[in-house]
């Protein structure tokens, strides 16, 4: 059964269920860090901030997160530069910088430490790829340090450095978030999921039926259920990457990432007084593959092969929602609906994007300047861009409608566009392979968009 070591001995926050219904001044769907972040940023500023959450505070993508917060985010700058220019790359980079600096004044010293981040490569072919990325380091100003040395045990070819970055504990971090955010007035409760956004009135009606009224709607829950109004649906896709932790003789100093296929994440941390290696990698969309098993066999091999594991103790696996040009949706979701507000797409990239989206949702809900907002707005994939990704994603859901697959009763279809979901042997779930939705073996949610059970009585 698939564990994550975040999540593991940690005694449930134990916030109760809505039992009625209630008036807010803002209403945020989704426990995770941006959702509780916003909440506490909203609440210190004298607004009525209800948070709403289907399962528990940080069960998602935030528990089951590798737990780096770093700017440095793959071959990114480079890419930055060519599609947005360099003032918008500059942008990025200080925006997701403050956020690695502010998050050592949010949490307690245990959860939150310095680490550098390195990219690296073991492939000849992959060195060009990093010195352009080097180059727009030295473009935009961004400290760095080309081939520094690394300590992980392979054959590294190029590598590149960026230094006082961090590293969390991501649901000790988050709940101590949350814990300020409660004592700042915040209510927040836990399974309380949301079935219907009524925009008109406007309320969420909640799977008990009570319902919440709010002036502001704030979705960080991991697909906006009414983004389809903006067309954002269509430009996010939903990948799956997988991680296993075991214990180590020593601690890294450093954070690294390969930029190589299939990809692998390496960092450490320390777990009841024991050092623990965590090394994580392979992606593909979600819900495409029913023999996950072969990507944690691929890892735990590589552990034993290069750390020496003689056991993994945790596997899991993570899946984020990707823009189709690099950079998160944060901000209104329609110039039609100026009350309500998403956070999305964060590229894995989750926990120092989850706290600039925060600081952006404040500061647009209030009306401050934040030149992020520009940047970061739902609006800003191109029209190209974004048909393409509506064709390959749309091309998902027809493809399942034409061929018959959505009524086949093996493949129980999805509550949410109907897509047919796929067995996932290995995390013992039903996973839609359309927009991410997730369910237990027994039909009940575990990610959303998808906010209804499965029907598996013809099973």
């Amino acid at each position: 059964m698939a564990s994550s070591i975040w999540l593991d001995k940690q005694a449930p926050f134990a916030r109760p269920s809505l039992e009625q219904s209630i008036e807010t001044d803002i209403c945020i769907i989704g426990g995770g860090i941006s959702g509780i972040l916003a909440a506490y940023l909203l609440s210190k500023v004298g607004r009525k901030v209800t948070l709403l959450e289907g399962n528990t505070l940080f069960s998602g993508t935030t528990g089951h997160s590798t737990g780096k917060v770093t700017a440095q985010q793959g071959l990114l700058y480079s890419q930055l530069i060519t599609k947005f220019g360099m003032e918008a790359a500059q942008q990025y980079y200080e925006l997701n910088q403050q956020a690695v600096e502010l998050s050592f004044n949010l949490a307690e010293p245990d959860c939150v430490h310095h680490a550098d981040s390195f990219l690296y490569t073991q492939k000849a072919d992959g060195k060009k790829a990093l010195e352009d990325e080097w180059k727009a380091y030295q473009t935009l100003g961004i400290p760095g340090e080309w081939n520094a040395d690394c300590e992980i045990p392979y054959d590294i070819a190029a590598s590149l450095k960026m230094p006082k970055q961090a590293q969390i504990h991501p649901v000790r971090f988050g709940r101590t978030i949350a814990e300020k955010a409660i004592q700042s007035g915040a209510e927040i409760y836990e399974h309380s999921r949301v079935q219907k956004v009524n925009i008109l009135k406007p309320c969420v009606e909640l799977e008990n039926g009570h319902t919440v009224c709010y002036k502001e709607l704030i979705l960080c829950s991991h697909y906006p259920l009414e983004a389809i109004i903006g067309m954002q649906i269509f430009k996010l896709e939903v990948t799956r990457s997988y991680i296993v932790a075991f214990e180590a003789s020593e601690l890294y100093k450093g954070q690294y990432l390969s930029i190589d296929k299939p990809g692998r994440s390496i960092r450490t941390t320390l777990i009841d007084d024991k050092p623990f290696i965590l090394l994580a990698g392979d992606s593909h969309p979600a819900g495409t593959i029913s023999n996950t098993s072969m990507y944690y066999e691929a890892l735990q091999l590589e552990a034993k092969d290069k750390f020496a594991a003689s056991n993994c103790n945790y596997h899991w696996s993570a899946q984020d929602p990707e823009t189709v040009d690099l950079i998160p949706y944060v901000g209104q979701i329609s110039s039609r609906l100026p009350n309500i507000w998403m956070a999305s797409g964060f590229r894995k990239w989750g926990l120092a994007n989850s706290i600039v989206a925060a600081q952006l949702l404040r500061d647009g809900i209030v009306g401050k300047q934040n030149v992020g907002l520009s940047l970061y707005s739902p609006k800003h994939t191109k029209f190209g861009d974004a048909v393409l990704q509506a064709l390959k994603l749309g091309g998902k859901v027809t493809k399942d409608f034409v061929g018959g697959h959505v009524t086949r009763r093996a493949m129980p279809r999805c509550t949410h566009l109907g897509c047919k979901t796929r067995w996932n042997e290995a995390d013992e779930t039903w996973d839609c392979p359309c927009h991410g939705s997730r369910f237990s073996k027994d039909g009940a949610v575990l990610e959303g968009p998808a906010v209804y059970p499965l029907d598996l009585s013809g099973l």
